[in-house]
């Protein structure tokens, strides 16, 4: 990257980078970020008239479609008004409810199910072609740590997760020696719709999720997303954790009284 690009990354277009989950949260931060970096971005999500608004934060870098990962005939449209991916960020996903192994909801769990591993699947097998030959592809999975470590309460969210890190790694394995890089990013605790919907719309509980410590933003992890991707081509960021300094384990959080 050159001095000027440095001052005014903006003014260096660097490709096209579609976003997934990017009416809210970490992939609406995501998709402003990597804009703000040159990409011209292209949303996706269920809610078009929340990725209107976000589109209008791109600078005129953005496009809004409508996407829903667990239904494949979305997916299918979704890809085929896409003529170019240099960057795929899969972001759509949930958790839904705390339950024990033992009182687990199954649909709830075939819902997570569907969309965080499924979608993602989905996704990642629609935009794998343009992906390679933009000839620089990289595919980045907002991933959780869920997804490395279970924890009470989580069984359902974790098997999902763990899932998707199984996925994530074996489509590095795939793609040795393709033009498409593979990263997984795993946040911790970040403060966004994500806790209020696994709740079922309980303010007062999402609130005491993060009641003593500071949690991450969106913008932490959209920050992250931006640099793995403005990486030079030889180097591969396989795995990321993001963790608050306040917490140092899925369940492990320091908290202030």
């Amino acid at each position: 990257m050159s001095q000027d690009e440095t001052a005014n990354p903006a003014s260096a277009p660097r490709g096209c980078a579609v976003v997934t989950g990017a009416s809210s949260g970490i992939g609406a931060a995501t998709a402003v970020h990597l804009a703000s970096l040159g990409y011209e971005v292209v949303l996706g999500a269920r809610r078009k008239d929340r990725l209107e608004e976000v589109v209008a934060r791109c600078a005129g870098r953005g496009r809004a479609l409508p996407l829903d990962v667990a239904d494949p005939d979305s997916v299918a449209a979704f890809a085929a008004e896409v003529e170019r991916c240099d960057v795929l960020v899969n972001n759509a996903g949930f958790a839904r409810g705390t339950e024990s192994v033992a009182e687990a909801d199954e649909a709830a769990w075939t819902a997570m199910y569907e969309t965080n591993v499924l979608g993602t699947l989905r996704v990642t097998k629609a935009f794998l072609p343009l992906l390679i030959a933009s000839g620089d592809g990289q595919v980045i999975t907002i991933g959780s740590v869920a997804g490395r470590e279970p924890y009470e309460g989580g069984a359902g969210y974790n098997a999902a997760k763990h899932a998707v890190t199984a996925m994530t790694r074996v489509l590095r394995l795939e793609l040795r020696g393709q033009p498409v890089r593979v990263c997984q990013i795993d946040p911790g605790m970040v403060e966004t719709e994500f806790t209020l919907n696994r709740l079922g719309g309980d303010a007062e509980g999402a609130s005491a999720v993060y009641a003593g410590m500071t949690p991450l933003v969106a913008q932490d992890i959209a920050e992250c997303v931006g640099w793995v991707a403005t990486r030079p081509p030889h180097v591969n960021i396989d795995a990321m954790t993001v963790l608050a300094r306040d917490q140092t384990s899925a369940r492990v959080v320091h908290r202030r009284s």
